[in-house]
């Protein structure tokens, strides 16, 4: 039978501009086309209504009405023949998924809000995640083996555990995270009850609120019947910035073995610069204009002089930079270029990519300052690559 391109199918069936889709119509229907011969909940007539009826959709050619055979032209296309299946929540760009799709999984469901990321997830996987996770059901998301999600981190209170003690009502893991974003993969945890989990966030969140915070979730992956172990890991082991994140690993209890079996990979030696990821020749407009340089030597100079370490960062091409951030975009301040004989650059958002660890043919199909925030919010896929692969192992799977 004849393959269609995705190409093609999404020529007929996206909007001009994929960021100002609103509702998850393009998500159902990529969620089908990755997923029809798989047991989800994205069946096929739901696929036509979203069409519309269009007599010159994809829905109509004679392929679709027995199996869509799809030559998936992207740069990371789904596994015909998977070892394993997860999901990915909070997905962002996409550098979890991408890290346990080269492990060989496949991911049957993805959920972010913020939609110029979903244009450039759907750029790189072919398929466009679902909204807001907290109104989606968790009966409505498909049978996965690996839950995957590197969420926010908000604020617990304990406040309102300590008010229903008081007046004597009862209360659960759903009452203690309720509010926070923790809460709707609590919610997923103990409707589907995947083999494991990894979950990804910022080292701090360990000693937030006095490590209470930590011991929430804990203690809520534990009563959802979990086995957990966590380590902060710095990604400069894998590229060349200091990104320090904490590894939350979880296996169900009944998979008795799989916990013990668990260990956390033994970190490469971290030699990586970063001088072996910039370009050879860069764009003139990543160089800072004299006003904002001089702008930022002052800002430094100001905290100095008051004792506190803020400024910004001039990164020594054969060492290691700063974190990374989401406010990149602002002013490029905590990593700087040098460059002979002109004020520093910022990095490209291609440089921020390699920063991170993606491959070269990841595709960056928005503008400069959603990238520098897209790239800033992710994550350091090789070091996700890394504890996956130990993950996988530890529940039997073999690595393709």
């Amino acid at each position: 039978m004849k393959k269609i391109k995705y190409s093609k199918i999404r020529e007929k069936i996206f909007p001009l501009k994929l960021e100002k889709e609103k509702s998850d119509r393009l998500a159902h229907i990529t969620h089908y086309l990755q997923n029809h011969s798989e047991k989800v909940d994205f069946r096929k007539k739901n696929l036509k209504a979203y069409l519309n009826g269009n007599t010159e959709s994809i829905a109509a050619e004679p392929e679709f009405q027995y199996e869509l055979k799809i030559d998936w032209d992207i740069p990371f296309p789904p596994h015909s023949n998977p070892k394993f299946t997860f999901i990915d929540l909070f997905a962002g760009i996409g550098g979890i998924r991408l890290a346990f799709q080269s492990l060989g999984g496949k991911c049957v469901f993805t959920s972010e809000w913020n939609e110029y990321a979903k244009k450039t997830y759907e750029a790189n996987f072919g398929e466009v995640p679902f909204g807001d996770i907290t109104k989606i059901k968790e009966y409505d998301i498909p049978d996965h083996e690996i839950l995957l999600g590197g969420f926010p981190c908000q604020p617990f209170s304990l406040a309102g555990v300590s008010k229903k003690n008081a007046l004597g009502k009862a209360h659960g893991f759903l009452d203690k995270t309720q509010g926070t974003l923790f809460f709707d993969i609590a919610r997923i945890l103990k409707e589907k009850q995947p083999k494991a989990f990894l979950l990804e966030n910022v080292k701090n969140l360990v000693s937030h609120d006095k490590g209470n915070t930590f011991k929430i979730i804990n203690d809520t992956l534990n009563d959802l019947g979990y086995n957990v172990v966590s380590k902060i890991i710095d990604g400069r082991h894998y590229v060349p910035q200091h990104r320090e994140r904490i590894m939350i690993v979880g296996f169900r209890k009944d998979l008795k073995g799989a916990i013990k079996k668990f260990k956390f990979p033994e970190l490469p030696i971290a030699n990586k610069k970063v001088k072996d990821i910039l370009d050879l020749e860069v764009d003139p407009k990543y160089t800072l204009s004299d006003k904002l340089w001089q702008y930022l030597q002052n800002y430094a100079a100001k905290h100095k002089a008051l004792g506190n370490g803020f400024g910004f960062g001039l990164a020594n091409l054969d060492s290691i930079t700063r974190t990374l951030s989401a406010r990149y975009y602002k002013d490029g301040a905590e990593i700087l270029i040098p460059q002979q004989g002109k004020n520093p650059r910022r990095l490209t958002p291609k440089e921020c990519s390699r920063l991170q660890g993606f491959p070269e043919k990841f595709l960056v199909p928005v503008s400069d300052c959603q990238a520098y925030k897209q790239f800033g919010n992710s994550v350091v896929s090789p070091l996700i690559k890394s504890v996956g692969r130990e993950l996988i192992k530890a529940l039997e799977i073999d690595e393709t």
